[in-house]
């Protein structure tokens, strides 16, 4: 027998299968995803490999292909069905294939597991006592003591054992071999939450609820695995019909993946799933321990567990059974990896639902224009929640125009009408959420005067602000300078945002000194619960307002807040990539939805320096059918995703010059491949920041209007990169429909 097998090298011309004979003491042994260790090049060099294939016939001649050494210690294999997933990613992202495997690997060696031991007295009362006799007569206190102590209580924890009768480990064992007592030993396997199952409630669906519920299990049962989109305005009730999707399909002996989109999520929707399924429910996430991640897995082996919830790579769960994977605010950006390959956990969990033979649920209260898309094409089967599911009605929403407080003189952050609304919520003792839409701060310039937004004349982006005094379009390079005076209105208040979470508290301290106050951010929320820690004191009441930024208003039930102060909506607004108005919209739509979850109703208060954008006025309505019309008509003028494709070619390197160079000649290639003008190619250009770690970046797009021929062109471009040894200084990745310019 032979075995297919990828090195573990993350360099390009080793990214190909060698072929290794199996010895006869490693037979039966290996299995597709195994780490082996193997000799490596003409040193024999001993490396590391995954066997991806078995074959009883060879390429080449038999007396030249060299024997796989042995498995490799403490790794962990990776499970069969996941090796089918990377060899898909790989080739729909790029990379390696070594860098896919390791991608869908959620543990990457084995660790030790606990254990508990208990010692059991085998001899009964009167073989004890006699026993014990002759331990006095030899002297032997320490065995005495230990007998002693069994003959009272027969079994006994090990380590209380020892440390109350003062004996030591030799002692316990030399009995043992006596035949007088017994260890026992059980595995401890850590479940990461403390869980008590609820006796809950019985749980009333409303008939939009059962309707999803029902077009789901009538799907499952005929045999139909398909993509959902379950589109459900906030506070409609979307994690009780997942969880009762999930329940349908744990009951046919199945199991569900819950995919959230960050770890400040997890506490609150896993206290609800613990409710439903008790300890069958765990969770993965890069906030355990190497240990605790261990254990998860091995639950999930000895078939411990039904429901993983965890954040992006969670979706790597071994699951044997799989039957469903739900991912939660799928429109999320932090489902895109950022580290090659870059793949979208959306795509990626159709691919493995595909391989295995499951269900695909996508859950949003503003679907991604991708998704929506797609369920608009007839490619994912939509189904719709359009009322709260305890009847209340969404929260009144008001749009402040900044640029008019400014002319009344008024230059806080913090307009007079939701100056007003605080103070009133502070008297009524009801509880405030302040957000900070920080996303995408550091690039664009803007006039608080009249709110004019410096734009690429070409690509309809604004701008970035360079060091140097320039402004840079990261789509087509094209460049300006930065200036002085608003061009539209010729005010002095033209420049970038610099207020911050920390300034924001300090301000409002000040205003409000009565009020408590409580700032969730990423300096707050270092610790390993720093956010359940602050999200379990605002529910506790122990502080009236929570400020923070958009970790706060996503997902989060708190029924006590009746107001929702969105400070400086714009910044997401003038981001400087293509899907900002849809970023916008859905933050603002998703902090609407914080307010008002009780019976006490609640107001939102939008403050703005672009009042007429679309995306504002649509969020303020929460109207996101207008705003995905207007959204799609804008994408299909500037040829973007998902109307058209994009793929960005990420290139960097500590020359500058001979970067520069590379890009240019990459670009005259790709331009080369388009003789059927299926491609429009766009750059290179320098992205936001142009230098990290003394690496110099550059940027090339291409566009189409099928997936099909970036792929196409991502191969060829690999290969020509693999030929040419000018590129052998460079990183090289690739992108698909990115989420952001970087």
């Amino acid at each position: 027998m032979y075995a297919d097998i990828i090195i573990d090298i993350t360099h390009e011309k080793l990214d190909k299968v060698f072929q290794y004979s199996i010895p006869s003491r490693l037979e039966g042994m290996l299995e597709v995803g195994t780490e082996v260790v193997v000799p490596f090049g003409r040193g024999n060099k001993e490396t590391h490999g995954y066997v991806i294939a078995f074959s009883e016939k060879t390429d080449y001649d038999p007396a030249k292909i060299k024997e796989i050494t042995g498995k490799a210690e403490e790794s962990m294999a990776i499970e069969g069905k996941l090796v089918a997933l990377a060899a898909w990613m790989k080739e729909h992202y790029g990379g390696t294939m070594i860098q896919a495997l390791k991608t869908v690997l959620p543990v990457k060696k084995k660790e030790k597991i606990r254990q508990k031991r208990t010692v059991h007295l085998l001899l009964d009362e009167e073989a004890g006592k006699r026993q014990l006799d002759i331990y006095l007569h030899k002297n032997q206190k320490a065995r005495a003591r230990l007998l002693a102590g069994l003959l009272d209580q027969p079994v006994q924890e090990y380590e209380l054992l020892t440390k109350k009768l003062n004996v030591t480990g030799t002692v316990i064992r030399t009995l043992e071999e006596q035949k007088i007592l017994t260890v026992e030993y059980e595995d401890m396997l850590r479940n990461p939450v403390d869980y008590q199952k609820k006796t809950g409630k019985q749980i009333v669906y409303t008939e939009e609820q059962e309707r999803a519920i029902r077009t789901f299990v009538q799907d499952y049962q005929a045999g139909k695995r398909k993509t959902y989109l379950l589109y459900g305005i906030t506070g409609s009730g979307k994690t009780e019909v997942y969880m009762e999707m999930i329940e349908q399909i744990v009951k046919m002996g199945k199991q569900a993946i819950v995919l959230i989109p960050e770890i400040a999520l997890t506490y609150q929707t896993v206290m609800r799933f613990y409710g439903r399924f008790g300890d069958r429910v765990s969770i993965l996430n890069s906030r355990l321990s190497p240990g605790e991640r261990f254990d998860q897995l091995e639950r999930i082996r000895r078939g411990k567990v039904d429901v993983m919830i965890g954040p992006r790579s969670a979706l790597f769960t071994p699951f044997s059974d799989l039957g469903l994977i739900v991912i939660d605010e799928e429109q999320e950006s932090a489902y895109k990896s950022e580290q090659v390959p870059r793949y979208h956990a959306r795509e990626t969990a159709v691919a493995r639902a595909t391989m295995e033979g499951a269900s695909v649920v996508l859950g949003s209260a503003t679907p991604s224009v991708d998704a929506y898309f797609k369920a608009k094409q007839g490619e994912y089967t939509l189904l719709e929640l359009t009322r709260r599911a305890k009847g209340q009605n969404l929260a009144s929403v008001y749009t402040v125009d900044m640029r008019e407080e400014l002319k009344k003189g008024n230059r806080s952050i913090i307009s007079d009408r939701l100056k007003e609304l605080i103070e009133d919520r502070l008297q009524k003792h009801q509880q405030i959420m302040l957000f900070l839409n920080r996303r995408g701060y550091a690039g664009f310039v803007s006039c608080r005067s009249c709110g004019y937004v410096v734009k690429c004349p070409h690509c309809d982006v604004s701008l970035s602000a360079h060091r140097g005094g320039k402004l840079v379009c990261h789509y087509c390079g094209y460049e300006t300078k930065q200036m002085n005076r608003c061009p539209e209105c010729g005010s002095g208040y033209i420049g970038g945002f610099k207020a911050g979470t920390q300034q924001i508290e300090e301000l409002i301290k000040r205003m409000f000194p009565q009020a408590g106050v409580l700032r969730m951010d990423l300096d707050t929320t270092k610790s390993k619960d720093g956010h359940e820690k602050i999200l379990a004191a605002f529910a506790n009441h122990e502080a009236d307002i929570l400020i923070g930024t958009q970790m706060i208003v996503k997902g989060h039930d708190f029924p006590e807040v009746t107001l929702v102060g969105v400070l400086a909506a714009d910044l997401s607004l003038y981001s400087n990539d293509y899907q900002s108005a849809e970023r916008t919209f859905q933050l603002l739509t998703q902090a609407a939805g914080r307010a008002g979850r009780g019976s006490a109703g609640g107001e939102v208060v939008i403050q703005t320096y672009s009042p007429e954008h679309y995306s504002i006025q649509r969020a303020a309505a929460q109207d996101y059918d207008g705003f995905y019309e207007e959204e799609i008509n804008y994408r299909s003028l500037m040829g973007y995703p998902p109307v058209h494709q994009l793929l960005a070619v990420w290139m960097s390197g500590s020359e500058e010059e001979h970067l520069k160079k590379a890009a240019g000649y990459l670009k005259e290639f790709t331009e080369r491949l388009n003789r059927q003008k299926k491609l429009a190619i766009i750059g290179p250009t320098a992205p936001f920041i142009e230098k990290v770690n003394d690496r110099y970046r550059q940027l090339i797009y291409i566009k189409s209007e099928e997936y099909k021929f970036l792929i196409e062109a991502k191969d060829l471009m690999e290969q020509y990169i693999e030929m040419n040894s000018g590129f052998r200084s460079l990183r090289i990745q690739f992108d698909f429909n990115p989420m952001s310019t970087m």
